[in-house]
């Protein structure tokens, strides 16, 4: 493969020559960034109000979260590879556009149906910008300042992560659910104009596409999480005719498996180019950040319900409850990620999961009717440290021997598998809350379809908060052991040599990277 700078495309400028400024390219791009994972979890707290606005229920809303993750993790692969070869900031304007478009469209949706389309597009503009801000970092940043950078990143994304939960519950309240979409509509439009202004525009490096190999990846993904998240809804079984819940995840799984074979055999450019997975740390990464990915998602699912259906709480009043979990994750992660370029960032990724598994374990325990209100603080707290600890460390370790031909490539295997990771956490969890309530709720008018008919209207009867309670309290007993899978996994990690973070070689590399840019930019101007 050739990794020959060319011209970036006709349409989009960069700086002035020289003028590259790494810090406020970054940050530029994390106010897009911070948005699109915001709308990854600001659902969870108007899911109540959605389902009342549009009359639907449970498991339908549920998809409104894992259409999004679902469209915007199949094409994570592909659209890293777009950035190598039309440019970063290309990209991530085009899907900065398209976001920003479709979230009116979300606010504007008058049927569930609606909805989920609008979400669709959404996931999909997201995915177009996600690989962009990885690869940015990869080619602007030295090696050895690329970690307090990469710890931005994981702020953002740990931040983010909680900030929409309680972002979501003052819009809900305030003005409607539909005004967790249109405050994207302005932060797009400012964003739009600081990556035009900051972000450079890099050399770029030519690629072939894997068109089948998109069609697999897609096919088998879809395959599995409708399988999994559909499967309560009957009983496991038929769906229609020959065609079974279980047949639909077995189909899923080896249409994966042949995805992953095409690319092993293929003699093109694959689309996910395994020779990445030659390197410990970037294996060890993906397999930690979908367990991350899987477990942050899936939490929240629980908690909301339990907030608002058992212990009567505004949407505000429940996002409230994650306020420790967001101050204690932003005013560590930045700390955390100046110091994983002087520390070995494995212990703290591991502290981090281990944290996170304590959390949720925490508030299992916890979970009660009559539990005090303000005990369910504590766990929010530790979730905070958690946070803190682990994104900026997993993602330094992965991406920080990437070569910069591969940024883009590497960037979307990373955020696909944190996006797969959550793709699964929300269909399992939907799947495990809903059997759960047929357990638990044998009581209810109707059997467990009563007790979620009753979640629905927003008003639970007295007597099944307990079994009710107990449901999410189980539920949340997943995420904790995603998160103690991901410990162990982390263990595996490599040390980064020292002389990997930063050589002479290293550096030169990337003074040629921005001349190269320098100079096309200086072609196009003339």
């Amino acid at each position: 493969m050739s990794t020959t700078p060319t011209t970036p495309p006709q349409g989009v400028s960069g700086p002035t020559p020289g003028a590259v400024r790494p810090w406020p390219a970054l940050w530029s791009l994390v106010i897009g960034f911070f948005m699109i994972l915001i709308d990854t979890t600001i659902v969870s707290v108007a899911n109540p109000a959605i389902m009342r606005g549009l009359d639907t229920g449970i498991n339908n809303v549920i998809w409104v979260t894992s259409a999004y993750l679902l469209a915007y993790a199949v094409p994570l692969l592909i659209t890293g590879r777009l950035g190598d070869r039309f440019g970063p900031k290309n990209l991530y304007l085009i899907g900065l556009v398209v976001f920003t478009l479709a979230s009116l469209w979300c606010g504007l949706s008058g049927s569930i149906e609606m909805l989920i389309v609008a979400r669709v597009v959404q996931g999909l503009g997201a995915a177009l910008m996600t690989p962009q801000t990885m690869a940015v970092i990869t080619r602007i940043f030295p090696p050895d300042r690329r970690g307090a950078a990469m710890g931005l990143w994981g702020a953002t994304a740990g931040v983010a992560t909680l900030v929409g939960p309680i972002l979501g519950g003052v819009l809900v309240d305030g003005f409607g659910w539909e005004w967790i979409f249109f405050i994207n509509v302005p932060v797009g439009v400012i964003g739009f104009i600081m990556v035009w202004r900051n972000v450079p525009a890099l050399a770029t490096h030519p690629h072939k596409f894997d068109v089948l190999g998109v069609v697999l990846s897609g096919l088998g993904m879809f395959l599995l999480v409708f399988g999994i998240q559909e499967g309560q809804s009957y009983d496991w079984g038929t769906i229609t005719g020959p065609i079974t819940v279980w047949s639909l995840i077995i189909a899923g799984v080896v249409v994966l498996g042949l995805f992953v074979v095409w690319q092993a055999v293929m003699k093109g450019e694959p689309l996910l180019p395994l020779a990445l997975f030659r390197d410990r740390n970037f294996s060890v990464g993906n397999l930690a950040i979908s367990t991350i990915g899987f477990t942050i998602t899936s939490m929240s699912l629980p908690l909301v319900f339990f907030y608002q259906t058992v212990r009567g709480l505004t949407p505000t009043q429940s996002a409230l409850m994650l306020v420790p979990m967001a101050v204690l994750s932003a005013g560590l992660a930045p700390v955390v990620g100046r110091a994983i370029d002087r520390v070995n960032p494995k212990w703290f990724a591991l502290a981090g999961l281990l944290l996170l598994a304590l959390a949720l374990g925490w508030y299992s325990i916890l979970l009660t009717p009559e539990q005090p209100i303000l005990m369910l603080l504590l766990p929010s707290a530790v979730l905070g440290l958690a946070n803190g600890f682990m994104w900026g460390p997993v993602s330094n370790l992965t991406t920080r021997g990437l070569p910069q031909h591969q940024a883009g490539a590497g960037s979307g295997v990373f955020n696909t598998t944190r996006q797969i990771g959550a793709v699964l956490g929300s269909a399992a969890i939907a799947a495990l809350i809903q059997g759960r309530l047929a357990a638990e709720l044998p009581a209810a008018p109707g059997g467990a379809a009563g007790g979620v008919s009753e979640v629905t209207g927003g008003e639970l009867p007295e007597f099944l908060h307990a079994g009710f309670t107990t449901a999410m309290a189980q539920s949340l007993l997943l995420p904790a052991a995603l998160a103690l899978v991901g410990a162990v996994v982390v263990l595996f990690f490599q040390k980064p040599k020292a002389a990997a973070w930063s050589t002479p070689e290293t550096q030169h590399g990337q003074a040629a990277a921005v001349a190269a840019a320098a100079a096309n930019a200086r072609s196009e101007a003339e």
